[in-house]
């Protein structure tokens, strides 16, 4: 399945939760990740994010595309690839 992640955490936490998601998914701008992803390896990512997450503080939209061929994506202005800039 097509995943796209998106989220909002504490300063102290926001490297860790990159770190994290980009073991699984490609990171496209701040905050945002996605790509393909099976489901098991979906939870296995989500249990390691939920041991850094501050839930009180924190949170984390995921969005899920059970067909990738139903998703458009349209980049207005720069397309970003920010995995190339660590390359």
């Amino acid at each position: 399945m097509f995943v796209i992640v998106t989220y909002d955490v504490g300063e102290k936490r926001v490297n860790k939760v990159r770190k994290k998601l980009k073991m699984y998914l490609t990171w496209t701008q701040n905050s945002v990740f996605e790509g393909e992803i099976t489901d098991g390896k979906l939870k296995k990512c989500l249990a390691e994010l939920d041991r850094v997450l501050d839930r009180t503080e924190d949170s984390l939209y995921i969005y899920r595309v059970k067909n990738s061929k139903n998703v458009v994506k349209d980049v207005v202005g720069e397309l970003k690839n920010y995995d190339d800039l660590f390359i």
